[in-house]
């Protein structure tokens, strides 16, 4: 089985992806409690009404290539779910691979460990479906993304 990955291409420079990737999640995620700036940085991701969060440390960060981060807290609650879904996060990696050629820049995301067969993968595939694949493409490319916002 293989990890969560996707691919989206966009008129936006690098510069600007690795921006979205480590100070401007909340343009298209969520408004999370910190950034990522420098390896060793952590970032609370929550989806109101603050119930599952995802805590993030940066690993990595090569500026306008690469951004990894690695899961060091994860409580995603979920209605009809068994407990066992809350922690499934928990040590899995996100990879963001920015690439730019010929005026187009590409970004690759693999979520390292978020496998089918995990009891959050269908949510969680859409999610980042959305999050990456809709609301990121559309934030690079016309400034106004999709995040989570609070009720």
């Amino acid at each position: 089985m293989s990890s969560y990955s996707k691919t989206i291409s966009t008129n936006a420079s690098a510069e600007a992806a690795y921006a979205a990737l480590t100070t401007g999640f909340e343009h298209w995620w969520t408004k999370p409690q910190g950034t990522f700036q420098y390896p060793g940085d952590k970032a609370k991701f929550s989806f109101p009404p603050g119930v599952s969060y995802w805590t993030f440390e940066a690993v990595k960060l090569v500026p306008d290539f690469y951004v990894e981060m690695k899961c060091v807290d994860a409580l995603h609650k979920h209605e009809g779910q068994p407990e066992e879904i809350e922690t499934e996060w928990l040590d899995t990696k996100v990879t963001w691979h920015i690439g730019e050629k010929d005026g187009k820049t590409t970004i690759r995301i693999e979520h390292v460990g978020l496998m089918p067969g995990l009891l959050c993968y269908d949510i969680c595939e859409a999610g980042w479906d959305h999050f990456f694949g809709e609301s990121l493409q559309a934030y690079l490319d016309t400034g106004e993304g999709m995040p989570h916002k609070a009720p």
